[in-house]
């Protein structure tokens, strides 16, 4: 068992990153919306960069979620729909997306006003696709048979839980491979936990994103590309199912806590000066990139 299990996350590695790798040159050639210079931005260097690796990821870190090894069928389902469907409406937002709302609470204050604004409906349509998602998985093996209001409460949970983590993956998407990185530090340890707990199919669920990650993370470091509304909200997404369909209900009441407590702090607080502001983070921030 163990060796099929760790069979199934390097397979669900190496899938994530040949597809997203393949992917990102396929789109470097030919974008799959517009033309070249529909996809660049400026970065925060006043340098031109390109906002393709966004969905490379999203196309890469997709194909190798519906063919790694050991997925059910449902849990397979509920990761394309929560992977893709992110990165969909993060790149609409990428694309076609306007500035005068910002955060969180800046896009559903313009909705209350009656404006929906393009960051409006990616909330929306992300928590639409992750609470689809939730309601496709299996549920935890021991939660079942409590119940169906058991059964509403455990999908809400992992619903809010595949959002909120598609959404704060986003707001670490403001340095070379920072949203990379963070999702590396938090999925190493859900990985562990699925190669501890034997599942050949929650291991390559959980590897999936983080090989299409690693692939290219040499562009982001590089700053020859971002990942992007559409990468950083799929990249969430995918370690937002892994951990729902790992961790038990008191683990991911823990999550999406923390996934809350940290999208209200964003609102008030700038990650990047809190980041800048410790010596710990900021090695980890800086590693593998140019000096600012």
């Amino acid at each position: 068992m163990a060796h099929r299990t760790w069979l199934g996350a390097l397979a669900g590695a190496a899938l994530g990153a040949v597809a997203a790798r393949a992917a990102y040159a396929a789109f470097t050639r030919r974008p799959p919306i517009g033309e070249e210079k529909t996809w660049t931005r400026t970065n925060h260097r006043g340098e031109p960069i390109t906002l393709l690796e966004g969905p490379a990821f999203v196309a890469g870190a997709g194909a190798a979620a519906a063919l790694a090894p050991g997925l059910s069928g449902r849990v397979r389902a509920a990761a394309v729909l929560a992977g893709v469907g992110s990165g969909a409406l993060g790149a609409y937002d990428d694309l076609w997306g306007a500035t005068s709302s910002k955060g969180f609470k800046g896009h559903l204050t313009a909705l209350a006003r009656g404006e929906v604004t393009s960051g409006a409906v990616k909330i929306l349509g992300i928590g639409a696709a992750g609470l689809a998602a939730a309601a496709i998985l299996p549920r935890h093996p021991r939660d079942a048979g409590r119940g169906p209001v058991s059964l509403a409460v455990d999908t809400l949970v992992n619903g809010a839980v595949i959002a909120g983590s598609a959404n704060l993956a986003n707001l670490f998407d403001l340095r070379p491979g920072r949203a990379i990185k963070v999702g590396l530090l938090t999925g190493g340890p859900l990985l562990a936990a699925s190669l501890a707990k034997g599942g050949a199919g929650g291991a390559a669920l959980a590897a999936v994103p983080l090989g299409a990650g690693v692939a290219l993370l040499p562009e982001d470091l590089g700053e020859r590309a971002m990942l992007g509304d559409a990468g950083a909200n799929a990249l969430g997404a995918l370690l937002g199912v892994a951990a729902v369909t790992t961790l038990r209900r008191p683990s991911r009441l823990a999550l999406l806590g923390t996934v809350a407590a940290l999208t209200a702090a964003s609102e008030k607080v700038s990650f990047t000066k809190v980041i800048a502001g410790n010596p710990v983070l900021n090695r980890l921030d800086m590693l593998g990139r140019r000096s600012a």
